[in-house]
């Protein structure tokens, strides 16, 4: 299905040259003056110099050949060039017509699909989400399903960290706790227990306490870092400890991943690619890729057109330690594996960027990526208080991720009990659902690289650009087909949608139009919150139609039937978007 913006172009650009100028001229764009028209063309003024010509002139030339055609109602040259454009209704009637009928509202899909792996996850095992994780979790969740909307194999992995010292750091202080388990009997040849000897909130007390003891007593760190070697070594016993913290601390963040309806399809770990390191660093050292600089063997990164010398990517330290950067190298050699990917995006904090371009290009540089791949970072700006800086709690630590879930949605729940009589379950279950849009819905709407102030109070508000207004906008559609249905209506899905007679109906039919547009962009851009643009501008449309209409009471029966399957249509479409925002619309509010 052709969009609306693309029709224009055709028709301005068929203007230019029958009027005796050069197509490229043509070019149409949604007017910055919406009080004067809808759409604008300013090619007049750059053909001006071309043609020696006052760009007035011109702009009356392409509107004379124009001035008939059917899909305007208005097209007008204006000084000092301008040519100024509003559709006709029965244009954007027709055009929301097809998008009734066309699979998924008739935005047009690439004709090649992709692979695409998404890694947005990236907690450390045996500790507990906090808010520093909600914006991986929540834009990497909407871009897997921006793409998966745009017919793209997608798969989304977590990436846990299981590898490094907070595995020591877990096994030195269980042992110093439990020194009678098997575990740290090393001549134990039994089977280990099935059962873990802690919880997710025992682990959750004990790395924060071993952590902060090793940075005050070097003995301690010193068994804590003996112990990861060990761990990584084979060590039986160290192993199956490892093998309980993964299961508790996974059970648990499947639940919490869970709540924020986010969802992994592999739950990788930093162990997982370890087997393919030895091969990969000798790989790189036989191709001549990676060389020793001061005791570390490091791949240097720094290109051509660099405006500074890049510091290069260290593979191996010179004390033999692998970091970072050979993980995700590794982790690139077994998704080229497993996957052949088209494009790996990766979707972390911004000020993470320096590790990534030294990922890529080595990855690039060496082979381990296909000069195909794309590799992507989406670099993220951090969710800060109302004092400018990271989001912490009260006392200055650091807010878990469950802390935040529920205190936003007490103070949603807070507001519904306010306004509503709901019962105790019934408005609970509400503002979990309510609660979910105004936080995801919050953090979506930034742009993913800018910083942005978390004001619970605003996000969780029923008014303005927020979750909670995006979803009552879609139930009091629900509501108002409820009470049609309830007064003995019968909705004709065959109805004919007609023309707007009024500028609010004109309004939900010009945004209506402007979904495929913005589904393009957000896929090609990876940006969420250009649909967090699009829905609260529907949202608002929707709202000032619904209050200047009198839809149920409508006389004319074609009237009323066109009225139904619009709303019905922008309550699909919005429906369709809270889902690529990874939230969804109770039946009531």
């Amino acid at each position: 299905m052709k969009k609306v913006i693309e029709i224009l172009k055709e028709k301005v650009t068929g203007g230019f040259k029958q009027a005796g100028y050069d197509e490229k001229y043509g070019f149409v764009s949604v007017s910055n003056r919406p009080d004067l028209c809808q759409y604008q063309c300013n090619g007049a003024m750059a053909a001006a110099k071309e043609y020696k010509k006052a760009p007035f002139m011109i702009a009356e030339d392409v509107v004379s050949k124009l001035s008939g055609d059917a899909v305007f109602e208005q097209i007008e040259a204006v000084k000092p060039g301008f040519i100024n454009i509003t559709v006709s209704g029965a244009f954007l009637a027709e055009q929301a017509e097809k998008m009734c009928e066309e699979e998924d509202f008739g935005v047009e899909k690439p004709e090649v699909k992709k692979t695409i792996v998404i890694d947005y996850g990236g907690p450390n095992v045996a500790k507990p989400l906090h808010v520093g994780h909600l914006r991986p979790a929540v834009i990497g969740e909407s871009v897997k399903r921006i793409c998966r909307f745009m017919g793209d194999k997608v798969i989304g992995d977590v990436h846990l960290g299981d590898w490094g010292l907070q595995i020591g750091l877990i096994i030195t202080e269980v042992k110093r706790r439990q020194p009678e388990l098997p575990y740290f009997d090393d001549s134990f040849e039994g089977e280990y227990p099935k059962e873990p000897p802690f919880t997710i909130g025992d682990l959750e007390e004990i790395y924060p306490y071993a952590s902060n003891y090793s940075k005050e007593h070097e003995d301690y760190l010193t068994e804590a870092r003996e112990a990861t070697t060990l761990f990584q070594d084979g060590h039986a016993g160290y192993r199956a400890l490892w093998h309980h913290i993964l299961d508790v601390s996974i059970a648990d963040l499947k639940k919490n991943y869970d709540k924020l309806n986010v969802e992994f399809d592999l739950w990788k770990k930093e162990s997982d690619v370890q087997k393919y390191i030895p091969d990969m660093v000798q790989k790189l050292k036989d191709d001549g890729f990676a060389h020793i600089s001061e005791g570390a063997l490091v791949v240097d990164v720094t290109e051509e057109g660099d405006k500074k010398e890049l510091p290069p990517c260290i593979i191996v330290k010179s004390n033999g330690a692998t970091l970072y950067a050979t993980t995700d190298l590794a982790t690139i050699v077994e998704r080229e594996k497993l996957f052949q990917p088209d494009q790996i995006i990766y979707v972390t904090d911004k000020r993470q960027g320096m590790h990534f371009t030294q990922v890529f290009r080595s990855a690039k540089k060496s082979g381990i990526a296909k000069p195909e791949t794309k590799l992507d970072f989406i670099g993220l700006g951090t969710m800060n208080g109302k004092d400018g800086k990271p989001f912490k709690t009260r006392d200055g630590g650091v807010l878990r991720l469950q802390a935040l879930r529920e205190e936003i949605n007490e103070e949603v729940y807070t507001k519904i009990k306010e306004n509503r009589d709901y019962s105790e379950s019934e408005a609970r279950e509400i503002s979990e659902k309510v609660g979910l849009a105004a936080l995801k819905y919050g953090d979506l709407s930034n742009q993913a690289s800018k910083d942005y102030i978390f004001d619970i109070e605003r996000f969780a508000s029923f008014e303005g650009n927020t979750g909670p207004y995006i979803l009552y906008t879609i139930v009091r559609i629900k509501s108002l087909f409820n009470k049609y249905k309830e007064n003995g209506g019968v909705f004709n899905e065959k109805a004919s949608l007609l023309p707007p007679i009024s500028e609010s109906e004109t309004g939900v039919y010009l945004t209506l139009s402007k979904f495929a547009d913005t589904m393009e962009t957000a896929y090609a851009e990876l940006a969420p919150h250009k649909i967090c643009q699009f829905v609260y501008e529907l949202s608002d449309a929707l709202n000032h139609f619904y209050h200047e209409t009198k839809i149920l009471a409508e006389a004319d029966e074609a009237r009323r039937e066109s009225y139904l399957k619009l709303i019905g249509l922008a309550q699909r479409v919005l429906e369709r978007c809270i889902d690529m925002l990874g939230f969804e619309a109770p039946d009531k509010m």
